[in-house]
């Protein structure tokens, strides 16, 4: 698909609504990992040195419509304005925010606040989503969609709001989505996919789209307990989806008659409960006492691996290994992210919680091939979903 890219759009002296992903961990206030907001920089300076005015909308966890303050976007106003060197102003309102808009001037940037207070951006009836998105519409001449973790939603400012404005991808969606390609489009082998996480049923879809196309998948986190518990071993109180069982029963079939190499750990390191202070134990994977449950991969298997990594050409990861919030339970994690660091050709951090762990962890994004800003809507382009928010810029 061809997407309208951002040097396509006439800009120049115009009212640019710019949708952005500034979904950034906060803690009590504080913005924890501010890579959402850099990773936006690129296209908000374009903007600016093109002389536009630029409304920014975009949003912030999950308040279903309802104002809450602790979900406010206004940390993320200061914070933009730090990285830009330059005041940036801010609206508490979303809707009724024209006249705000209308004073601004050539290269001024307003944010407005977490478009998500608004029940009708995620709204599945379309009707109510065209109403607030002809409202963002009327702030601005031109349209430029840049926040590439919510392009797999059909969201009023995401998609229905490209459907009334002249439109093109901001720089960041342009470049997540060539990277993807590179991800499935030919990718060059051995092709390495490293999976984790908590839950089987996040990635199941992934799993199965990628079968035929990867030469290694290496599975680690919670969702990997499902895959022990597939093959009858005992997994203690660790995390399992049962009802899965089954299910990826086959997918292990599968793979095996596709000839590709599921790596499933032989060593977990363990503990009887989840604390960040609780004492880590190895065990065999087939060993897992009845008592304790699994929080990272063992030592062993996390250099195997780190091995096959370093030996594709091509790796995708999504998901860490285990606890790494806790330092106990971090290894794993770790030792994926630097084997990441080692490939020659192409590694792509998959977003989310991976991409939040290796900074954490010490790493820097330049470590690596490329950091993806979208957990979700890169998983789900590698399951072969349509993602609307990118079919809307065509």
């Amino acid at each position: 698909m061809n997407i309208v890219s951002l040097d396509k759009l006439e800009v120049a002296g115009k009212r640019v609504l710019l949708r952005c992903d500034l979904n950034v961990p906060l803690k009590d206030g504080v913005i924890t990992d501010d890579g959402r907001i850099r990773a936006s920089l690129p296209t908000i300076q374009y903007l600016i040195a093109q002389g536009a005015s630029v409304i920014i909308t975009a949003h912030l966890g999950r308040p279903k419509g309802e104002r809450k303050p602790e979900l406010s976007l206004a940390p993320v106003a200061i914070r933009l304005g730090e990285l830009l060197g330059k005041k940036i102003a801010f609206s508490s309102e979303i809707t009724g925010a024209a006249s705000v808009v209308s004073s601004l001037g050539a290269g001024d940037v307003l944010l407005l606040e977490n478009i998500r207070y608004e029940a009708a951006e995620t709204s599945k009836d379309e009707a109510e989503r065209l109403v607030l998105a002809k409202e963002l519409a009327s702030y601005a001449d031109c349209f430029v969609s840049d926040g590439f973790g919510a392009v797999h939603r059909k969201h009023a400012s995401v998609y229905d709001v490209a459907k009334l404005l002249p439109h093109a991808a901001g720089y960041l969606v342009a470049a997540e989505v060539e990277v993807l390609k590179k991800l499935t489009d030919n990718p060059e082998r051995p092709y390495g996919v490293v999976l984790g996480g908590a839950k089987v049923s996040d990635k199941i879809g992934v799993i199965s789209n990628l079968l035929d196309k990867v030469n290694v998948l290496a599975i680690g986190g919670g969702m990997l307990f499902t895959f022990l518990a597939a093959q009858g071993k005992e997994i203690g109180k660790s995390l399992v989806e049962t009802d899965l069982i089954p299910t990826v029963q086959e997918l292990l079939q599968r793979a095996e008659k596709l000839g590709v190499t599921i790596l499933l750990p032989t060593d977990i390191v363990v503990a009887p409960e989840f604390n960040i202070d609780a004492q880590p134990t190895t065990v065999n994977a087939d060993a897992i006492p009845s008592d304790q449950m699994g929080l990272d991969i063992g030592p062993d298997t996390a250099a195997s691996f780190a091995r096959a990594i370093e030996e594709c050409k091509t790796v995708f990861w999504n998901g860490p290994m285990g606890v790494f919030e806790f330092p106990n339970f971090a290894h794993g994690t770790k030792v994926v992210a630097a084997a990441l660091t080692k490939v020659s050709g192409i590694s792509v951090v998959g977003g989310g919680d991976s991409a939040a762990a290796v900074r954490k962890l010490g790493f820097a994004d330049a470590d690596f091939g490329y950091i993806s800003t979208g957990g979700g809507a890169s998983l789900e382009y590698l399951e072969g979903k349509e993602l609307p928010g990118i079919t809307a810029l065509a």
